[in-house]
């Protein structure tokens, strides 16, 4: 089994408000053409990215003739230019619960050809490599170029889009700047973002995506906040692919290298929209990334379409680190409630377009869980018991299980992958669409500090 890796960035001040999502199915991406030339030699990318894929080509940046900067299908990160790997690093990334701050520092001129392309990740300058072939002297790369540059895909050859979280984009023109421009340790020894106060040259640009709209402008998603008004031109993208998932504020999502192997589910569903979303793929079933011993917590989970009737709303105790499920409180969407596998009651079926609240009470001396259906309590307001047994001996986690091919549900933990018609906090994170029973928290690094 793989326990979740949740990463607490405590801040020193400086907070990322916004990150970009994508859903490679989509082919999201952005795009620009620069109108003039700008140091094809000397640039730095700075970018942090929660990847959600396992075996995936993740581009980050890229432009034509074949150049570009991505996590690539067997989880390494490499940089790709004249017409040949020039950095492919030997370290694997793959937790689909972290964010990873990646720098590439690139200087031609260089006449020690190690110093002509540096890659940073989380503060630290990657030194094993698969491959290392750096470029030759003065090598003119075609970023800054005019030609089409594009995050979120490879220009040169069509898809290889991100399945992930982008934030806090910075691309620097002719300057080659290591990572300390942009990030810092904190006094846990963990690297978190710093703000940064440079600039960025002819062609450089900054990506906050705290914009809404689509168009290319200082209002859109691909909207330059650096000053330089080189705004990108985005292309799939939508106003609630702007979540609060942030390097500062890391939201649960579910988690793609582990689902729960036992009576209800026999491996992972077909996950999408930033691992918020869930597609069966026969009796599959995804939990979440963070687990949970104490608190109080919220989610919803919206209904896409429903088809057996073995799409379940899910509270799992896995007991051990192999995986097995020590209790559970499963809602099945014909009306069905189980405790423990035993069915106590009878709730409101749900369907199409519903949306399902769960508001989970781990604090209370016997721990529990009350369901909402479109904001209405359901169980006739009486909150549905597990064993305190249940929770002190594993830790729990939200689940969807999931039957039919063609069963498909979205869960929001504050940050959903659907239209939120009224939008709610929980008191100040988080965005729902009903309002969290008051005390119940958004599942994410913020409020998981307050509990220790």
């Amino acid at each position: 089994m793989v326990f979740p890796v949740v990463g607490g960035n405590e801040s020193k001040g400086y907070e990322i408000s916004n990150s970009l999502r994508f859903n490679d199915a989509d082919n999201p991406h952005l795009t620009r053409t620069p109108s003039s030339s700008g140091n094809r030699r000397t640039w730095t990318m700075s970018c942090w990215f929660k990847k959600c894929e396992t075996g995936l080509n993740h581009t980050l940046f890229s432009t034509t003739g074949t150049q570009d900067i991505r996590f690539t299908s067997d989880e390494r990160i490499l940089v790709y230019g004249e017409s040949k790997s020039i950095l492919n690093t030997n370290r694997k990334f793959r937790d689909p619960s972290a964010w990873y701050h990646v720098v590439v520092a690139t200087d031609t001129t260089q006449s020690t050809s190690s110093n002509r392309v540096k890659l940073y990740v989380n503060g630290t300058q990657e030194s094993s490599f698969e491959t290392n072939s750096q470029p030759s002297q003065n090598y003119d790369w075609n970023f800054n170029h005019t030609v089409e540059q594009g995050i979120g895909e490879r220009v040169t050859t069509a898809g290889l889009n991100p399945h992930g979280y982008l934030a806090d984009f910075h691309w620097i023109d002719g300057q080659q700047l290591d990572p300390t421009y942009f990030g810092e340790t904190n006094d846990n020894g963990v690297w978190i973002p710093k703000k940064y106060t440079g600039t960025y040259g002819t062609n450089g640009f900054f990506m906050e995506f705290q914009q809404t709209g689509t168009s290319a402008n200082s209002s859109g998603i691909g909207a330059d906040t650096s000053g330089n008004d080189n705004h990108l031109t985005p292309a799939n993208l939508e106003a609630h692919d702007i979540t609060e998932d942030t390097p500062t504020n890391n939201f649960a999502t579910f988690n793609s290298i582990f689902a729960n192997d036992n009576q209800y589910f026999s491996g992972p569903a077909t996950l999408r929209e930033g691992n918020t979303g869930a597609t069966g793929v026969n009796t599959e079933g995804n939990v979440s990334t963070i687990g949970l011993t104490q608190g109080k917590w919220y989610w919803e989970v919206k209904i896409v379409n429903r088809v057996s009737n073995d799409l379940n709303i899910n509270i799992i105790n896995i007991g051990d680190s192999t995986g097995t499920l020590a209790a559970s409180v499963q809602w099945q969407s014909q009306d069905d409630l189980y405790v423990n596998g035993s069915k106590t009651a009878d709730l409101n079926s749900f369907t199409d377009d519903d949306i399902i609240g769960v508001a989970l009470d781990l604090d209370s001396s016997t721990p529990n869980v009350k369901f909402y259906k479109n904001g209405t309590v359901e169980n006739s307001g009486n909150a549905i018991d597990f064993a305190a047994s249940d929770r002190d001996n594993g830790v729990i986690f939200a689940s969807i299980g999931i039957e039919n091919t063609s069963d498909n549900a979205l869960i929001n933990f504050g940050n959903p992958a659907f239209s939120i018609s009224s939008g709610n906090t929980d008191g100040k994170y988080g965005n729902f669409e009903y309002a969290p029973p008051s005390g119940y928290y958004a599942l994410c690094t913020k409020r998981l500090a307050e509990f220790g």
